[in-house]
């Protein structure tokens, strides 16, 4: 195990990031602009994918990997930390570990990884949803919660750190601009071809044995904001006074547009874009959405999702073979009744008819969570109703927005702007929110969210290693939530899903004591 020079980067945190896609990159960016932390290593299958990250982020355009530095996996790296800190432990010289891991793999992977480094003791940010079932969730925060808290554990909930979201917040529970909050109405607008490409063509487009939904794989942290906001006690109040929980939770939704009854009759039984008479006159049309919107102008964001290796072929080879490369991917299809079930799921079909799929999760649903009167704790809570509306055919994409009702007064905020009218002075004010880096804004980073979560875990995990804080103090004060915190907001989830199937009203306190004992039951069988 040779030695790495690491003059570089003396005295910075150094992290790993398990998965070098979108969500890797969009962490790593921030975390490599901080004067106290270092990319130092990347655990990544795809080749052309690792080497660009590595290269942006790692041992620079004309270095190369030294040891410990650049993995094809994540059990790689695992059995190389293993071997390392074995070989330390004996008294020999090895290259440093890395402080923390950033977790950004697809969601399926995330519990095996998760419970396989649990016993490494080390700081983790994990990329949303943190499992794809509750029971996976509460195997996590068993795995994490088996001694007491040393570490720092984050997850990718990255609504809570915008900047956007950080004065919303403030206006509405420290300076209370309206008053005590009754009601939100708060919007998921997916985007009619994001939706397309991501939920119905892409990895997220099934739900199986009633695990995962498009409810939990894009609208968590839509939840998650909305208890922050409505169950989370302000900044600066006491400790210990207890989450407002909600009393109900009820759900209706289904999947309407991405469905073959509503395929263009012009289409006939045409089920790949580039074989279909309809496909110039069809807003979904693969080659439009692909190709003439991206490839043809050079904006190649997503396309790296159809084709791992387009960026390098762009550079190296031209954008004819790019193209050439595109279109291969986009011919791709397969007969139902004929092709394997399984082989079909395991992989995305970017160039298969959008009514002709095999996705089965919601393109438009509505959460509603009641909160009943708090008159008990210190902090009198009021009674109050929130709305989450996912929905996939809007022009914006991702551009959250919604509409809070107070006692005094209404809020209105969009991702972009802040408006409030207080009904006592009867005055109407309206604020601007920065944007984000340019570049963030090219990659979607959820308003700077993303920079902000990374930021806020970065400087959470500086303070328990350089500054010798307790790592419950430092979760509290850059993280904002612990772990218990996550497992339930991703528990609010799944009652909304499991009220959702059944069509019924689910009483959380009831419910979750339920699914709390049957975990405790099973896990002691196991």
């Amino acid at each position: 195990m040779p030695l790495l020079d690491t003059s570089a980067m003396d005295g910075k945190l150094r992290f790993l990031v398990i998965g070098a896609g979108q969500r890797g990159v969009s962490y790593a960016n921030p975390v490599s602009q901080m004067p106290n932390a270092a990319i130092y290593a990347v655990a990544e299958p795809v080749n052309f994918r690792r080497q660009h990250f590595g290269k942006t982020y790692i041992w620079g355009q004309d270095g190369k990997p030294a040891a410990g530095q650049e993995f094809s996996d994540w059990k790689q790296w695992l059995a190389w930390e293993i071997e390392r800190r074995e070989l330390e432990g004996a008294g020999k010289t090895v290259p440093p570990g890395v402080d923390g891991v950033f977790v950004c793999t697809l969601d399926a992977m995330h519990v095996e990884i998760m419970l396989a480094i649990a016993p490494l003791n080390i700081h983790v940010l994990c990329e949303k949803p943190l499992a794809t079932s509750l029971a996976d969730c509460m195997s996590i925060l068993g795995a994490f919660s088996r001694n007491p808290q040393e570490k720092i554990f984050s997850v990718g909930h990255v609504l809570r750190y915008s900047p956007h979201n950080q004065l919303l917040r403030r206006l509405l529970l420290t300076d209370r601009v309206i008053g005590d909050i009754l009601s939100v109405e708060h919007t998921e607008p997916v985007g009619w071809w994001h939706f397309a490409h991501s939920y119905t063509r892409g990895p997220w487009r099934r739900a199986t044995d009633n695990k995962d939904g498009s409810l939990l794989t894009k609208s968590c942290h839509d939840i998650d904001f909305l208890l922050w906001l409505l169950s989370q006690a302000p900044d600066g109040a006491d400790k210990e006074i207890p989450a407002h929980l909600p009393k109900t939770i009820s759900s209706t939704g289904a999947l309407n547009q991405f469905k073959r009854s509503r395929k263009p009759k012009q289409a006939g039984e045409a089920t790949n874009c580039l074989a279909c008479p309809y496909e110039r006159e069809c807003q979904y049309s693969a080659v439009k959405i692909y190709d003439d919107a991206r490839l043809a102008v050079g904006h190649t964001h997503w396309l790296n999702h159809v084709v791992h290796d387009i960026e390098d072929t762009l550079q190296l080879s031209g954008v004819d073979a790019a193209r050439r490369s595109l279109y291969a991917n986009l011919e791709q299809d397969y007969t139902k009744g004929v092709t394997p079930d399984g082989e079909i799921a395991k992989r995305p079909w970017y160039g298969r008819c959008v009514y002709e799929s095999d996705n089965n999760v919601c393109d438009d649903q509505v959460v509603t969570i009641k909160w009943d009167e708090d008159n008990q704790s210190p902090l009198y809570r009021p009674g109050k109703l929130a709305t989450l509306h996912m929905v996939a055919n809007t022009e914006k994409e991702c551009e959250r927005r919604g509409i809070i009702y107070g006692s005094h007064g209404e809020l209105s905020y969009n991702g972009k702007t802040i408006r409030y009218f207080d009904f006592v002075q009867r005055q109407e004010t309206v604020i601007e929110t920065p944007d984000a880096p340019e570049f963030e804004q090219k990659i979607k980073s959820h308003g700077g969210g993303d920079r902000g979560l990374a930021t806020a875990f970065v400087s959470a995990v500086h303070a328990v290693e350089r500054k010798g804080v307790e790592a419950e103090e430092a979760q509290g004060e850059f993280v904002g939530c612990t772990l218990e915190d996550v497992v339930r907001a991703h528990a609010v989830v799944f009652a909304a899903e499991e009220a959702r199937r059944d069509e019924k009203v689910v009483h959380w306190n009831i419910w979750w004591e339920a699914k709390t004992l049957q975990y405790k039951i099973e896990s002691q069988a196991v």
